[in-house]
Order: structure tokens, then sequence, then C-alpha cells
């Protein structure tokens, strides 16, 4: 699937997470809205694994945001923030066949389309605290800095 068709597919998901936190009378019938938004199969599909294993890792997903997400409660952060980075939390650790640098790439655009005007640097800072804190990621982040600037950091610059 072409990473356009994946980028509407996480609009899609951020948007349903949203609607899930907020209260309602009757339940969020999520599947009639996908089905409204995105025409392919494919996109359906990932649009729900990202809707469901977000919401079914969030526990973990969210001890993960407060160690990263230093002097901020979750409860502080605004409804399409927090689903953001969770969202995006949820790729790193549980969709490791996706590039890191992909995934804090797609949450920035979300947050640049959705969020406020602080909402990229806040995304940025908290996902890329918790990308760091996961073992498994450590190399994609060696390859996103280049050597230059990892050898003047090392050598106090």
């Amino acid at each position: 699937m072409s990473t356009r068709r994946r980028s509407k597919s996480r609009e899609v998901a951020l948007q349903v997470l949203f609607q899930f936190e907020c209260p309602r009378r009757s339940p969020f019938l999520f599947e009639g809205f996908l089905g409204e938004r995105l025409k392919e199969d494919q996109q359906r599909v990932f649009c729900r694994q990202l809707i469901m294993g977000t919401r079914a890792h969030h526990r973990e997903i969210d001890e993960r945001i407060r160690s990263a997400a230093e002097n901020w409660r979750l409860e502080r952060m605004t409804g399409v923030d927090r689903n953001i980075i969770r969202m995006g939390a949820f790729e790193l650790l549980f969709q490791p066949d996706t590039s890191g640098c992909v995934i804090v790439d797609e949450a920035l655009e979300l947050a640049k389309k959705f969020g406020s005007a602080d909402s990229t640097k806040f995304v940025n800072g908290v996902l890329d605290r918790l990308w760091r804190g996961i073992p498994g990621r450590i190399g994609e982040l060696a390859q996103k800095v280049p050597e230059s600037l990892v050898s003047v950091g090392e050598n106090g610059g």
C-alpha cells in the first residue's frame, strides 16, 4: 500500500481514537465511519490494525508515554496530541516492520493537520524520547543521525 494511502488510514484511525474518548449516549460504531472514508480494503485493514492495536495495548502505551512525557500527565495533553502519540507509540512498539522515521514523520503530519501550534514540537519530543527507550529501535536512531553529528556530539563538539 502506498505511503499516501497509509497516511489516510492513520488520519482516519486518529479520528476514531479521538471519538472513543468523547462522552456519548450511544456507542460509536466506527466500521461505517471507516467505510465512508477509506475506499480500499487494505486501507481499512491497516486502519483497524492501528485502532484495535492502540486500544488493546493502551495500558502499556500509556505507561511508556508517562515515562517519556516529562512533566506532562496524559490527562493534561490535548485529546488530539494524546491520541497521535498513542498511535505512534503503538506503531513504534508493536509494528517493527514500519520504519521509526516514517512513524514519527506521519505523527508530525497529523499534529500539523489536527493539532495546535505547539503540537508538532510536543509530539516530536515525546515520541523521540519514547523511541530512544525501545531497545529494538536503537539501530534506526543511529541511522537517522548523520555520522558527522554523532562524532561532534561525542567529542563535546
